[in-house]
């Protein structure tokens, strides 16, 4: 039987969201006059938190504002590695390379499953030796131009648990010959926790940590 370990990311493997960081970060290599229009960036989080915009639209507007509405994936790769680099010095739970490390060494097939984009994701990603992937995509032009609108669903909430098993249908995965086991550090994800065998609260939010108390799900601390 195939076994599964699928791993958030933001909060879950990493101490911090890695979104907005990448953003900036990537303003300030690719154009840092955009580093101007950070002053905007509360204004959209304003419009999200009033329900003018949703979380999609909160994502493409941010990205659009710091790094632009078409980047090509070359001129990207050198900032998306080096950010990559980053992450793996300074921003990842000591517990959760463990448990990677665990779930590697018990053949367990590893899945980062997260909201976060696919194009810098993935670097992350194979630098932490994971084996998939299942991220939010980007629409791509030609010549690999990464434009700054989502490409199916927004990998969040409920739409996380359908791509995973759109993920598992390409893959040739069939759910009873499967184990799963799903962490995370936030309520959010509770449609795919709730469909693992296993699914462990990590360094969990507040909703998460009284789902987890209800369901019977195991909180872990990752933070040392």
């Amino acid at each position: 039987m195939t076994e599964l370990a699928i791993y958030d990311m933001d909060r879950t493997v990493t101490r911090t969201g890695t979104y907005t960081p990448f953003l900036l970060h990537a303003a300030k290599a690719l154009n840092p006059l955009r580093l101007a229009l950070v002053p905007l960036v509360p204004l959209t989080m304003g419009a999200y938190a009033l329900r003018l915009i949703d979380r999609r639209r909160l994502k493409e507007w941010n990205q659009r504002l710091l790094i632009g509405g078409a980047v090509p994936r070359n001129r990207l790769a050198p900032t998306v590695d080096a950010f990559a680099d980053f992450v793996i010095r300074t921003n990842i739970h000591p517990g959760a390379v463990r448990q990677i490390d665990e779930d590697r060494a018990a053949g367990r097939r590893l899945v980062l499953a997260t909201a976060s984009y696919r194009f810098y994701v993935e670097a992350i990603a194979a630098k932490l030796g994971f084996d998939d992937v299942i991220a939010t995509g980007s629409i791509t032009g030609l010549d690999d131009i990464i434009h700054a609108k989502i490409d199916g669903e927004n990998n969040y909430g409920p739409a996380k648990l359908r791509l995973i098993k759109a993920w598992m249908e390409k893959q040739g995965l069939v759910r009873d010959q499967v184990k799963v086991r799903f962490y995370s550090d936030h309520v959010s994800d509770w449609p795919a926790m709730e469909w693992a065998d296993t699914a462990v609260a990590v360094n969990p939010s507040r909703g998460l940590r009284h789902m987890a108390a209800k369901r019977g799900w195991k909180v872990v601390d990752w933070g040392f």
